[in-house]
């Protein structure tokens, strides 16, 4: 094992030891209207990960208010970060629109918080497998 393979080791160890959070990251199928009852109902899930994670806001974030039909949201960015060697399913990949939940964490106020993926980070270096959210609260 070379210098630069053992201090990766060691990183993704520390890293993996602040992940205090436990979310999971799942897909969501198109709603689906019960003709029936007249109410719509949530589509299928695919959980694509669940076990833990760090998360933390993005410094920078702008806290950018935009408008959903007729109410206004507060959109805040966020950076999830879980173990490097997670795969996801075969044939799964990690594409804008997924989901993140909160599961638990040290922070109450977390907990039950539901993230939207914007994008995934990717390197071979890294010591954790960044993926960056947005809160649509």
């Amino acid at each position: 094992m070379s210098i630069l393979d053992a201090t990766l080791a060691a990183g993704r160890r520390e890293a993996e030891a602040r992940m205090r959070d436990t979310v999971r990251l799942y897909t969501q199928g198109e709603d689906v209207f019960d003709r029936e009852s007249g109410q719509t109902a949530p589509g299928p899930q695919s959980t694509l990960y669940q076990g833990p994670a760090r998360i933390k806001g993005v410094a920078q974030s702008s806290g950018e208010d935009t408008q959903a039909g007729e109410r206004e949201l507060v959109l805040r960015e966020y950076e999830v970060a879980v173990p490097w060697a997670t795969t996801l399913p075969q044939g799964a990949r990690l594409l804008p629109g997924a989901r993140i939940e909160v599961l638990s964490s040290l922070d109450p106020r977390m907990a039950g918080l539901v993230l939207w993926v914007t994008g995934a980070k990717f390197a071979d270096q890294a010591t954790a497998w960044r993926i960056s959210v947005e809160d649509r609260s």
